[in-house]
């Protein structure tokens, strides 16, 4: 989990990191860890793919817009592509676009993400394609059928300028209670705004704050068991118009 609207750090474009228990990275800005400390991975699959219904709703081939708030290490976006690969349908797209405000180095990225064989082939093709000074917006279409963009900047200001395309979202910005911009009623409000009738959020986290901000934005929201003993996510879908 990453941060990516304005926060304290001192840093306009990077922050700084600490590595716990060998490949774990910890934002000394934000005095939290990137993922869950049990497993990121499971965590991405019980909370962002199964919160939003994926990979079911991917079954009927077409195309799918996924926007990310805090891109951080990619893990979510390599344990996505991953998923997306063992779903077999008819002509399918996969956009996976990300707001992410102090992008890492590849070396970082690959460090970070070598935890997990499952991804190998996902995280040497990121690493293989990461530019070396990540500034403004990064585009790499990795097949015909999957593209990632990074926007890079304050979420706030990305997502306005963003299409209203966006099927489902990702909400994994660092902790709320570390950085609540990340989390606040006008950036949530956004999120809805370029989100399609019938598109869908999904987020490990449950502060009452956010819930309400979700629910203010317009959003049908429902609290779901947490993952790994965590007692509460949330999930939410936009009405169909």
């Amino acid at each position: 989990m990453t941060g990516t609207d304005p926060g304290k750090s001192p840093s306009p474009s990077r922050q700084n990191l600490e590595w716990h228990e060998g490949d774990m990275p910890y934002s000394t800005e934000f005095g939290d860890h990137f993922y869950c400390r049990t497993d990121g991975r499971l965590e991405c699959g019980h909370v962002f793919l199964a919160g939003n219904g994926l990979p079911e709703r991917w079954g009927s081939g077409g195309a799918m817009t996924i926007g990310e708030l805090g891109f951080g290490t990619g893990l979510n976006f390599c344990e996505t592509w991953r998923q997306w690969k063992r779903v077999p349908a008819p002509r399918k797209c996969l956009h996976f676009v990300s707001f992410e405000r102090f992008p890492m180095h590849a070396g970082e990225i690959d460090r970070a993400l070598a935890h997990w064989p499952e991804i190998d082939e996902e995280r040497q093709a990121l690493v293989a394609n990461w530019p070396t000074d990540p500034v403004a917006r990064v585009d790499i279409d990795f097949t015909a059928e999957v593209r990632l963009t990074v926007v890079i900047g304050a979420a706030f200001g990305g997502v306005s300028t963003s299409p209203p395309n966006f099927d489902a979202w990702y909400l994994d910005g660092f902790a709320p209670s570390r950085n609540p911009d990340m989390w606040s009623k006008e950036l949530m409000q956004l999120v809805f705004d370029r989100t399609v009738g019938g598109g869908s959020f999904a987020t490990y986290a449950a502060a009452g704050f956010v819930r309400r901000n979700l629910a203010a934005a317009g959003f049908a929201v429902e609290r779901r068991p947490g993952f790994a003993g965590k007692r509460e996510m949330l999930r939410g879908v936009k009405p169909a118009i």
